[in-house]
């Protein structure tokens, strides 16, 4: 028996039957994943933005969040082309992250280098719990 690519009842091609497998379509969100880390009393967010150029990252602090954010010009893909699967992401993406009130631009570095973003910043000291101190009652 031969495998001939065809159409069926529901108007389906074979390449849709293909991508309707669940390996081709995970609902779970692939961009801007995250790895945190704790080295030499310092944190490093390392987060995947595949795809992108540096030119379209922007980081800014605000209120003690890190807000990154990606954003890739769709008027860069090839109009001739027919696209038979899209799954590659285009468009903007953004992610926050609470780095501490205290955290400085100054304090921030970031890197870029093969899709992998990476942004050190100082731990912030934790906060001493004061020890319950009691008021006596007197007679």
């Amino acid at each position: 028996m031969m495998m001939v690519p065809r159409r069926n009842s529901n108007g389906l091609d074979f390449w849709d039957e293909v991508f309707a497998d669940p390996f081709f379509s995970s609902k779970e969100n692939k961009i801007m994943k995250t790895d945190l880390k704790e080295k030499d009393g310092k944190y490093l967010l390392e987060i995947d933005i595949p795809g992108y150029d540096k030119e379209d990252i922007k980081i800014e602090l605000k209120d003690g969040y890190l807000v990154v954010t990606a954003e890739k010009d769709d008027e860069k893909e090839d109009k001739h082309a027919k696209y038979l699967k899209r799954e590659r992401f285009s468009g903007m993406c953004s992610r926050s992250y609470y780095v501490g009130d205290n955290v400085t631009e100054e304090d921030i570095k970031a890197n870029f280098k093969n899709g992998i973003l990476t942004i050190e910043f100082p731990k912030e000291p934790e906060k001493k719990v004061e020890e319950k101190k009691y008021i006596p009652i007197g007679e």
